[in-house]
């Protein structure tokens, strides 16, 4: 059987991450975010590269749910093109998945 949980990698400005990962909470799009700090990217943009302080989030997500929280990133993220990566997760305690399940599901 497929793992339910997706991981999802998303690069943000230092001072904007953690309201984008608040709000992403709030509306139930992921059951958790950690946020590293201190990412210093390299990238090319517009036809040069380019180099910025980021915060990398890293989501913790039901795969039903991708698609709608792509959709909130590009809406609530600040960058034109985010970054927006989701990963399959092999393996996982079963628990966790479940509680990731359960808490991205509509609540009182």
């Amino acid at each position: 059987m497929d793992n339910p949980l997706r991981i999802v990698i998303v690069t943000a400005p230092e001072a904007e991450a953690e309201g984008l990962a608040r709000k992403l909470l709030e509306e139930r799009l992921i059951a958790c975010a950690n946020l590293v700090k201190g990412v210093h990217s390299l990238y090319w943009w517009e036809g040069k590269i380019e180099s910025g302080a980021e915060t990398m989030l890293v989501l913790k997500t039901p795969a039903s749910k991708v698609d709608e929280l792509l959709q909130r990133v590009r809406a609530l993220h600040s960058y034109t093109v985010p970054e927006f990566l989701a990963l399959a997760i092999q393996e996982s305690n079963p628990a966790y998945a479940a509680w990731v399940v359960s808490e991205t599901e509509s609540h009182p």
